[in-house]
């Protein structure tokens, strides 16, 4: 069982339930679901409808949402990939809190086409709660959504500055 730091008695099981219910309520996602199980989940699932969930309308049809909260040894928050997911563009958005790009700092928006990262930008580092820190995400979703430019049929995300 893992314990988050600071989060009296929060376990990452329990995180990522309220995930779950925080999904289950929200405007657009269905079919809300664990991954890899219920009894060992490490991700929060949603499909979403596009339209709905950014509350304007929006190329594709089908999106996904894929959520994952981690507390690794030695770092005194928490570490965290949201990503949207656009299957039938192979697109992936997602604002990720981890040590992969330190350059960038503790947080960066990543935007990956066909399986290639393309464009990746520093992004506000917040220490919260992690249901406040994704609240916040889910809500600069549609910023970040809009910000994507195509060109050559390649995307980018040439304008962000969150």
């Amino acid at each position: 069982m893992i314990f988050l730091a600071g989060r009296d008695r929060y376990t990452q099981r329990t995180l990522l339930r309220d995930v779950h219910d925080r999904l289950t309520n929200q405007a657009g996602c269905e079919d809300v679901r664990y991954r890899p199980s219920r009894r060992r989940p490490r991700y929060v699932i949603a499909d979403v409808d596009p339209t709905t969930f950014l509350d304007n309308s929006y190329d594709a049809e089908i999106a996904r949402l894929e959520i994952r909260f981690w507390y690794p040894a030695g770092v005194d928050h928490e570490y965290y990939r949201i990503n949207w997911i656009e299957p039938t563009r192979n697109l992936m958005l997602g604002f990720h809190q981890d040590a992969d790009h330190p350059d960038l700092g503790p947080c960066h928006i990543q935007l990956n086409y066909e399986d290639t990262q393309v464009d990746r930008h520093r992004a506000t580092f917040l220490d919260a709660h992690p249901l406040a820190v994704l609240d916040d995400r889910l809500q600069e979703f549609t910023a970040a959504v809009e910000a994507i430019r195509w060109e050559n049929e390649t995307p980018s995300l040439p304008t962000w500055s969150m």
